[in-house]
């Protein structure tokens, strides 16, 4: 059975068609606190990719705080400290009004090396039942105009005090918020941004000493071109990671209120993956809401946890990698790689990478299907050079790895337009990926990860 199609490939897609380009997404930045022009922490990005992620006590303690603490150790963090205020908050999707105790942090201004018309925050945070966190984001235009404070997301780890969310129909008329990225609406009037802050607005309920903890905040910026074909790269590795295999078909039907049950659970199912390879998983007791009669529970376990209540579906990259982050010492990113030696650099080091990708089913040999969107997972690649993956859209777990030849690959991955089944034009996602890696990990893995702009 083919993945389903996203609902993000449908808007991206809607973009395409209005502006002429591929879909874009661009943060917002603001004028207050200062700029971190030579900040701790920002790593040279690769192309035409920006990242800047605070993680470090030093980037917790630069930041603007009203009741947040920045609190040091093995795995520094920002805790609500003395709540700013109360707030009450209607939840959407329940229609339940809670009141809130909260406390936010503001991140310095960060210029980034890329004009942008794409940003995508994405976070790694702890939130125990009573407390939840919200992540906004504003920026300034090249013109020298500012952005409005834009939702990224409404985020618990569970889903009894609120429902994850991203929200929906937030524009200020040259850029919108398409669930979880914020893209230029005309990329082609040549419109981009330039800097941008993140907000973080840390809950919990009133009268307790409760607090969510946040490890890791940042952002991906960029400005991919416009392309219907990309660079081959030269193969440069023969080497293939030991990853666990589940598919996702083999959970169709499965609790479909969270997105159909299996048929479009490639993001989840490609994130068990790689939380399984790193060590990780659910416990016993996280599992026991699952019928004991199916297989791979962790996989139903994965698609609750980042099932976004908005999008309606599991395929929030944010909520993938929040959910990632939420086993104890993990990093997780939402970025953009630039080419398969990209890849090659960090399965070298012992990193499998999560990749979403479109196209038609003759594009790409041996998957026999087609699809506007879906999440694999690489594992490797062969003495040719071919890509190996763990394919989620597989009848059985046996299934699931699978080489697809490494030319086809990496067009369907890089690229920023394609052609669908009809001949209309399509967005593609420019190499976006998920990355996932301990916080005690290998000098080497380190290294890779330094070399990309992601530590």
């Amino acid at each position: 059975m083919p993945p389903a199609t996203p609902r993000r490939t449908v808007l991206a897609a809607v973009l395409a068609a209005a502006a002429g380009t591929a879909a874009s997404a661009a943060p917002a930045a603001a004028t207050e606190a200062r700029a971190d022009e030579a900040a701790p922490g920002r790593a040279p990005a690769p192309g035409r990719v920006d990242n800047r992620f605070w993680s470090t006590y030093t980037d917790w303690r630069c930041g603007t705080a009203a009741g947040t603490r920045a609190v040091a150790g093995h795995r520094p963090g920002l805790v609500l400290a003395a709540p700013a205020g109360r707030t009450d908050y209607t939840d959407p999707h329940t229609g339940r009004t809670g009141t809130w105790e909260y406390a936010t942090w503001t991140s310095p201004v960060h210029t980034s090396t890329v004009p942008a018309t794409e940003v995508i925050a994405s976070w790694n945070a702890h939130t125990p039942p009573g407390t939840w966190i919200q992540v906004d984001l504003r920026g300034t235009y090249g013109d020298g105009t500012d952005t409005p404070w834009f939702v990224m997301g409404r985020w618990a780890s569970g889903d009894a005090d609120i429902r994850r969310t991203s929200v929906d129909d937030q524009s200020d008329g040259r850029a919108s918020i398409w669930t979880d990225t914020f893209s230029i609406d005309d990329p082609a009037n040549g419109l981009r941004l330039l800097s941008y802050q993140l907000r973080l607005t840390l809950h919990r309920t009133p009268g307790t000493d409760l607090s969510p903890v946040v490890w890791r905040l940042g952002a991906m910026a960029s400005d991919i071109p416009d392309r219907f074909e990309v660079p081959a790269s030269a193969p440069g590795l023969d080497h293939e990671l030991t990853v666990p295999r589940y598919s996702q078909n083999t959970h169709v039907g499965q609790y479909p209120e969270y997105d159909n049950g299996g048929e479009a659970w490639c993001s989840p199912t490609s994130s068990q993956m790689i939380v399984e390879y790193w060590g990780r998983r659910p416990t016993t007791a996280d599992l026991a809401w699952v019928n004991p009669d199916f297989a791979d529970p962790q996989v139903c376990h994965a698609a609750r946890h980042t099932y976004d209540y908005q999008y309606a579906g599991c395929g929030n990259w944010p909520f993938n990698a929040a959910y990632a982050a939420a086993y104890p010492d993990m990093n997780a990113v939402v970025t953009r790689l630039g080419s398969l030696t990209d890849l090659e650099t960090l399965i070298r080091a012992g990193i499998p990478a999560i990749t979403s990708q479109s196209f038609r089913k003759e594009e790409l040999t041996g998957a026999g299907y087609g699809t506007s969107g879906h999440l694999m997972t690489v594992i490797g690649f062969t003495a040719d050079g071919d890509v190996i993956a763990n394919d989620p859209a597989s009848p059985s777990n046996e299934a699931v790895r699978r080489v697809y030849r490494r030319r086809e690959w990496e067009n369907i991955w890089l690229r920023t337009k394609r052609y669908d089944a009809n001949g209309k034009v399509r967005g593609g996602t420019g190499g976006v990926c998920y990355l996932f890696w301990p916080v005690k990990s290998a000098p080497s893995q380190h290294r890779a990860l330094q070399a990309l702009g992601l530590v």
